[in-house]
């Protein structure tokens, strides 16, 4: 473990930064992968000037009433380096050790002007004066760069706008502005986000290894207050509301209650983070879903930092961070390790992306949602093949998609692979911006600015052909109403279809669309007492219907479409029935506002679809219990259960252990589903259900027009709405207000505490990098098939009573009822690490397929949970692997699905081919991503799992380069060829040191040297 730092004593301070100035002079290094930081260039650098701790002030909703400044409020650099003069900064560094005058010489010329220069012009203002100073894309009098994709053009910017030649060079600019000819040659690039974004599962482990880092400098006898985000961050608090309470006119109120009980902790230490650290905002709990107050409120889309323009970009601890893209804000999911490197200032570094563009023409058919655009969307590019792309959206029907629709198909850019779902800013932007209460002045700015880029499109105006990698169209009129399911959102079901397609799944074997059920199994009804009624299940039968999700509740027009089923429904005399279990999770307090202005949410609470609270619930697994008598019926009889929510995730294990078959589907699909009560239905031919009037109810006679719909939205939701929520965002709520967190620096780590500990990662740390370490006669810890996803690796939803989790709680005095989930828990490496690999439906081919979190241990051959069997080969000495098929890793951007790993002690996962981010994080974590070559697979090389694996990977870190051949071998005599997935040469560096280590050492080595770049003239 390595850290660089300036310590307080003379006798350290030289040694560490002669070490982070060596490590800037590694031959095997780019250019821009270790080293300070460029500011913001402004004219007056003497602004930043250090400022006590005690004169910051914080970006915390709590503390701070301007939040909805997009310039930060804290000075950026307070770390008692005297760094205004570039004089006095070299005299500095040249006192620390003669060795830097080359170091020095490089400051010099980097400190003297700004390469680009040039191009920095005002933007005038149409009444006078100017908004502020951009760099102008068209000024550099480049045809290529008028032929750019929107989205490389932002990667442009942000290359020209942080050039210093240090971190980012003008090779790296000249590299974005060929993007045609240099994209596929998958050349790295250096990008500097304008912001992160968390939520509360992702961002308590982030400001935990925060926490711990600030411990590590003070052990290392120097500041602590060094470590603080160097960017602007944004925390939301909704992934820990749980559906503890539904159909209840109390059930907000009710959940918010258990919520913080069950959080207390937890939501204190966010609160504490939001005052101990500089740059960071804390949104609390019960305001909304990450990403629709992204949408509606944090979004800048243009930032106005001291005077210089530039495009709002975010990358975020969520995967569907993507969502914002549906606001030309150029956003995607990178690992919780990712995120916290680009809080402390890194440049990430990216392969430079192939863009599909995907042509849309035409309009929606009548009855036709975003929803169902969506899933076809998805189904398309999956197909196509888009993982580590940029994905742009262009043609005559965007006119057609309200910005919610687009946002609706930007936030499920995971599901379909690509890094970014992107929709440039056009008018139809400008009046969602207006309408969320941007200001006017706000909004002027961003079209002055995008406008004089060339960024922003109007199709008003003959359009300049741009180029793409590739091609995809889409006439609008050809998507039909369908869901998704049952087990991943790209399999797309037309709803036509959905009996037929049921019925398959119920015969074919066990798979993504197989249950295996026996013939003369499949009309088996189960009838119980539910509450003193007779009730009934059989296969298909809903159990759970949700609307719920960033994906379709910040679209206005699916939400009052189901208000409008409900309302339907009503007046015919249909009801849900009262054993499925229903609930309604708006991402914001708007989606109230309107529905009740729309009159339309007395209707969906009579069909049982009441409030239960603001933020992520049913779709990441926060779906509560069933009613006993439900599960008994399911598990005494096994029973195939359904869920039907509108989410964007409905793999196996994820909505509820007992509902083996989850779909996807709009808002107001899920309410027509809930009110026929089995997904065993074909709505084209059979009833729902029979009316008051004796008569049989259709699917047709609940539906409603888009017409209808259009005409509700227009009256109903107003631009007031959203003023009026944001503005209450800011004053909390009595549990948050009331939460008590000390004003220390450091964190006061309690060491019962099952929520909040210290990790392991700095323990022992030193000053000298680990360096490379192979792996030598390692035993297979899992052997698995295709599509194994991070809900599979990472600990997600429910708590299982006979995990070594739940037995970890229980010694330390925790009732099974207040255990919580395992996002609640990621702040606490010891339950974490004990949930790696516990997910129910895992199939584990060391078991011949058997389901569960159980593996093999190779010496002894018992059957153990994997996490007594890692810990027994830990204890040993012995390393472990992981052998995998395709798209391992796929699925959210959890960085515990690296860190429990790394905690379990593997040391390399070998598969067919990895999800994007999961590769980055393992790296991160030390353990080596390897890919079989093409067309091999474990099967194919007779592998069993059973052998010890010994990989050749180079001792030297600059013997090992990115994508080169490695070796692996078994003690019964195979070898085989795998390539080596570290992609970029910061992955080499990365696991140089892991990046946890790397952050720390990054952080306050750039923290001690920056390097100002004033603007001249």
């Amino acid at each position: 473990m390595y850290i660089s730092t300036y310590c307080a004593s003379s006798s350290k301070s030289s040694p560490s930064i002669l070490r982070a100035c060596r490590v800037r002079s590694t031959p095997s290094l780019s250019s821009h992968s270790f080293s300070p930081p460029s500011l913001p260039f402004v004219k007056n650098p003497a602004s930043h000037a250090c400022t006590p701790p005690s004169n910051v002030t914080y970006r915390s909703l709590t503390f701070s009433s301007a939040f909805r400044s997009v310039s930060c409020s804290a000075p950026r650099w307070s770390h008692r380096v005297d760094w205004r003069s570039p004089v006095s900064l070299r005299a500095q560094i040249r006192s620390a050790s003669p060795v830097l005058e080359r170091f020095d010489r490089k400051i010099a010329t980097m400190a003297s002007e700004h390469p680009y220069n040039e191009i920095l012009f005002g933007l005038p203002k149409s009444g006078g004066g100017e908004f502020g100073k951009f760099y102008s894309l068209p000024a550099l009098n480049d045809p290529r760069v008028d032929k750019l994709p929107y989205s490389i053009k932002i990667l442009l910017e942000s290359a020209i706008r942080n050039c210093d030649n240090f971190q980012v060079t003008k090779d790296d600019v000249e590299k974005i502005i060929d993007w045609e000819k240099s994209a596929p040659k998958q050349v790295e690039i250096p990008f500097k986000p304008a912001r992160v974004l968390l939520q509360d599962f992702t961002g308590v482990p982030a400001v935990v290894d925060l926490a711990s880092m600030r411990e590590a400098i003070k052990d290392l006898d120097s500041n602590p207050d060094k470590i603080n985000p160097l960017v602007p961050v944004d925390l939301v608090i909704d992934h820990s509301v749980q559906v503890d309470v539904a159909r209840s006119e109390n059930a907000v109120q009710a959940n918010m209650d258990l919520e913080f009980k069950r959080n207390k902790e937890r939501f204190a230490f966010l609160k504490w983070g939001s005052t101990a650290f500089r740059n960071m905002l804390v949104v609390p709990p019960g305001s909304g879903i990450v990403h629709q107050v992204n949408l509606e409120y944090l979004g800048r889309v243009v930032f106005n930092t001291d005077g210089i323009l530039y495009p709002d970009s975010v990358v975020g601890t969520d995967s569907h961070t993507t969502m914002i893209d549906g606001l030309g804000v150029a956003g995607w999911g990178v690992g919780g390790i990712e995120a916290e490197a680009a809080m402390l200032g890194q440049p990430m570094s990216m392969v430079l992306p192939g863009v599909v563009g995907f042509n849309l023409s035409g309009k929606l058919r009548d009855g036709v949602t975003a929803t169902d655009l969506v899933l076809t969307v998805t189904q398309m590019l999956r197909k196509h093949g888009v993982v580590g792309k940029f994905v742009e959206f262009y043609g005559e029907g965007m006119g057609k998609l309200s910005l919610a629709d687009r946002a609706t198909i930007a936030n499920m850019s995971p599901e379909y692979g690509a890094t970014m779902g992107f929709f440039p800013v056009d008018h139809v932007t400008l009046e969602y911006l207006k309408l969320t209460g941007r200001s006017d002045d706000k909004v002027a700015m961003i079209e002055a600015y995008l406008r004089a880029n060339k960024m922003f499109i109007d199709y008003n105006e003959p359009q300049l052909e741009r180029v793409y990698s590739s091609y995809l169209e889409l006439d609008l009129a050809d998507v039909e109403p369908c869901i998704s399911g049952p087990k991943r959102p790209h399999d797309r079901v037309p709803l036509k279809d959905m009996k037929f397609d049921w019925h398959s799944c119920l015969d074919n074997k066990v798979g993504f669309k197989g249950f295996a059920v026996p013939k003369e199994q499949q009309e088996k009804v189960v009838k119980f007492s539910f509450h003193g009624q007779p009730a009934e299940l059989k296969h298909g039968s809903v159990v759970i219907a949700a609307i719920t999700s960033c994906t379709n509740t910040s679209n206005p027009s699916v939400m009052l479409g189901a208000g409008l089923v409900a309302k339907k429904a009503c007046e015919l005399g249909l009801e849900v029935k009262p054993w499925v279990k229903t609930s309604l999770a708006p991402g914001s307090g708007v989606v109230t506002k309107y529905l009740l202005q729309s009159g339309l949410q007395q209707y969906l609470n009579q069909q049982g679809f009441n409030i239960v609270g603001y933020g992520c619930t049913t779709c990441i697994g926060n779906s509560g219990d069933l009613d006993e008598s439900v599960a008994a019926a399911i598990v005494d009889n096994d029973l195939v259960a359904a869920a039907v929510l509108s989410g964007n995730r409905n793999f196996e294990g994820r909505v509820h252990p007992l509902t083996r078959a989850n779909y996807l589907a709009s808002p107001p699909l899920v309410m027509a589903y809930a009110l026929a009560g089995t997904v065993d239905i074909d709505f084209e031919k059979e009833p729902i259900g029979t009316g008051k009037d004796g008569k049989s109810v259709y699917f047709r006679d609940i539906w409603p027009t888009t017409e209808e719909i259009a005409q509700v939205v227009q009256s109903s939701v107003l631009p007031d709405m959203f003023k009026s929520t944001y503005e209450a965002i800011t004053k909390g709520n009595q549990f948050w207000n009331q939460l008590s967190v000390p004003s220390s620096s450091l964190y006061g780590w309690d060491p019962n505490s099952t929520y909040i500990h210290k990790p392991p990662y700095f323990d022992g740390m030193t000053m000298d990098p680990p360096g490379p370490r192979g792996v030598k006669d390692a035993y297979c810890l899992l052997l698995f098939g295709d599509s194994i996803t991070t809900d599979h690796i990472s600990p997600a939803g429910s708590i299982q009573k006979d995990s070594p989790a739940a037995k970890y709680l229980m010694e330390r005095g925790v009732d099974r009822k207040d255990f919580n989930s395992y996002g609640s828990r990621r702040g606490n490496d010891e339950v974490m690490a004990r949930g790696t690999f516990a997910n129910i439906r895992i199939v584990n081919k060391l078991l011949n397929g058997e389901v569960g979190p159980k593996t093999l241990h190779i010496p002894t051959g018992e059957k153990l949970s994997v996490y007594d069997a890692a810990m027994r080969y830990k204890t040993a000495g012995q390393d472990t692997i992981v052998l995998a098929g395709a798209e391992y890793g796929s699925g959210s951007s959890r960085d515990w699905a690296a860190k429990g790993p790394m905690l379990q002690g593997v040391k390399a996962v070998i598969a067919k081919s990895f999800e994007r981010i999961h590769r980055s994080n393992l790296v991160g974590m030390g353990i080596v991503p390897l890919c079989f070559k093409s067309g091999e697979d474990a099967e194919s090389l007779g592998l069993t799992g059973h052998e010890r694996y010994t990989i050749d990977l180079p001792t030297k870190t600059s013997d090992i380069r990115p994508g080169q051949d490695i070796t692996v071998t078994t003690d019964d005599g195979k070898s085989f060829t795998c390539t080596l997935r570290f992609d970029t040469e910061v992955h080499t560096f990365l696991y140089n040191f892991t990046s946890l280590y790397l952050i720390g050492a990054t952080s306050t080595y750039f923290i001690t040297i920056p390097i100002p770049i004033p603007i001249r003239g």
